[in-house]
């Protein structure tokens, strides 16, 4: 990463400090490192404190961590624990009697370490969320990767749905998928495919089986992938091997109204809760608000589920430059789904979709 973005960003975290009353901080969420400093290994704590950012971690990421760091962020390979080093780095800094550390990251047992190597070191303060927050509003090149992972996953879905056909287990849809999201340069699957037919499509996170399609069976596929780091997510509901039924017309298409209403209509600035109305309340207003159990979407980055959420329980705005899902379901236990997902850029002109906004009714015939 570059070494101004890296400073950016250091300072942008050190100018919340006074608020959140400490003088450093201790980062061990990986993907928390990753936007920080570039890191893209899998062991490593950074400690960030006012002047400098340093990332400890081990023999096995030497060259790697210097490669990907440059001279934004020291290195320091210990032989030993890593967090009993970091206790010590913190120990050591002037001025620097309060750090906080990463309360939704750290289990006990590396806090107790943390603590034998940080003798002399005043309070640990637990912090949630910090580094989340400046993660929620993304720079051009974040959404440059979002749109990049989404065109990619588009791509490899076309792919694959030619070759989908009665008889077929939803694991061999799924290996055919996860194989041409690879193909096309997808770094790795950002979560587990869900490929779900049948009744089990009502399932809203259902696990992939060997559950064999048939014919007239909704068939729903919630996928991603991975660019640069960055996560795409997508949905789609086909209808194999028949056409649609009039029930399952008029439910599909209820979802594909109220995910078209919501992905054109949310704005930085509203609510999380106002934009999952903006789906809800057309779902409730036809009659079927008991079936859209979950809610509207998630912030997408480095994580697939990020802040902001498009729930009923938040309250908060939407940040300006936020990447969301907006994924309405419909679900009918022993019949079937329906969920639609594409992602959203909340920008300053309005929202702009970066996946394809294909959702069209297929039925593969």
């Amino acid at each position: 990463m570059p070494a101004d973005r890296t400073a950016a960003r250091r300072a942008a975290l050190v100018t919340r400090f006074a608020d959140l009353q400490v003088h450093g901080l201790i980062v061990s969420h990986l993907p928390n490192i990753r936007y920080l400093t570039g890191f893209t290994g899998t062991a490593g704590v950074a400690l960030v404190l006012p002047e400098e950012t340093v990332l400890v971690t081990d023999f096995r990421y030497r060259t790697q961590a210097q490669e990907e760091l440059g001279a934004a962020v020291r290195v320091d390979i210990v032989a030993a624990d890593v967090w009993e080093r970091v206790g010590q780095l913190a120990a050591s800094g002037g001025g620097v009697d309060r750090v906080g550390y990463e309360a939704q990251a750290l289990t006990v047992a590396d806090l107790e370490r943390l603590a034998r190597g940080g003798r002399g070191t005043g309070r640990w303060a637990s912090v949630t969320g910090a580094v989340e927050a400046l993660r929620v509003s993304k720079e051009p090149g974040e959404v440059a990767a979002i749109r990049a992972a989404a065109v990619l996953a588009g791509e490899a879905l076309s792919a694959t749905m030619g070759c989908i056909r009665p008889g077929l287990s939803e694991r061999d849809v799924a290996t055919r998928l996860e194989a041409e999201l690879r193909r096309r340069g997808s770094e790795w699957h950002p979560f587990p495919t869900i490929v779900a037919s049948g009744p089990r499509s009502a399932l809203p996170h259902a696990r992939t089986s060997d559950r064999r399609l048939e014919r007239g069976d909704w068939l729903l596929l919630d996928f991603g992938a991975q660019m640069d780091g960055y996560c795409a997510d997508l949905t789609r509901t086909v209808v194999v091997g028949a056409r649609a039924d009039e029930r399952q017309r008029a439910v599909y298409h209820l979802v594909r109204d109220a995910q078209l209403v919501a992905r054109t209509s949310l704005r930085a600035g509203m609510s999380g809760r106002d934009g999952d109305a903006l789906a809800r309340s057309l779902i409730d207003a036809r009659g079927f608000g008991d079936a859209f159990g979950h809610s509207l979407g998630h912030g997408l980055g480095l994580e697939v589920h990020e802040a902001p959420r498009l729930s009923r329980a938040n309250e908060q705005p939407l940040p300006l430059h936020a990447v969301v899902t907006v994924e309405p379901g419909a679900y009918f236990p022993g019949w079937g789904g329906v969920r639609l997902e594409d992602d959203v850029y909340l920008g300053p002109a309005g929202p702009e979709l970066l996946s394809d906004g294909d959702t069209e009714l297929r039925e593969l015939v």
